[in-house]
């Protein structure tokens, strides 16, 4: 059996939320956990996880310890320690990871890389993607 490690997440344990109301366009840096229910286009970074739940899009090039996905991602994606990929999720972009579970369901259009420098982050990710195309890897 396959070790499903997905991880249900409190709302009330999350400080940073932005609702399902929220529309924001523009560069956000975070210490702690964030959970996006709005509307995200820009650049995320946070030295926490990032939540997106299911109503949420993010346009944006993101980065985090762990990126759990239940809506909607577009873009560059760097996960520091994990992506988790909900049946409900959608992540079309370049992704950099070091450890990817994805739920029967999900969707995941682009590219994913599992390997490199841990301390690359998403543009190192994009450049790297990007030569490898190039050589045809």
């Amino acid at each position: 059996m396959a070790d499903l490690r997905l991880k249900l997440i409190d709302e009330a344990d999350i400080d940073t939320v932005f609702a399902d109301d929220v529309e924001f366009e523009g560069e956000l840096a975070f210490q702690d956990p964030v959970l996006v229910k709005g509307q995200i286009k820009g650049r995320l970074q946070s030295a926490a996880d990032v939540y997106i739940s299911e109503q949420a899009r993010v346009d944006a090039e993101l980065a985090a310890e762990v990126v759990s996905v239940k809506g909607e991602l577009r873009g560059d994606v760097y996960a520091r320690r994990k992506l988790e990929l909900f049946s409900s999720g959608r992540v079309d972009g370049t992704v950099r990871t070091p450890d990817l579970i994805v739920q029967s369901g999900a969707v995941l259009n682009g590219t994913c890389r599992m390997d490199g420098d841990p301390a690359a982050g998403p543009a190192e990710t994009a450049a790297s993607t990007a030569s490898a195309a190039s050589r045809g890897d």
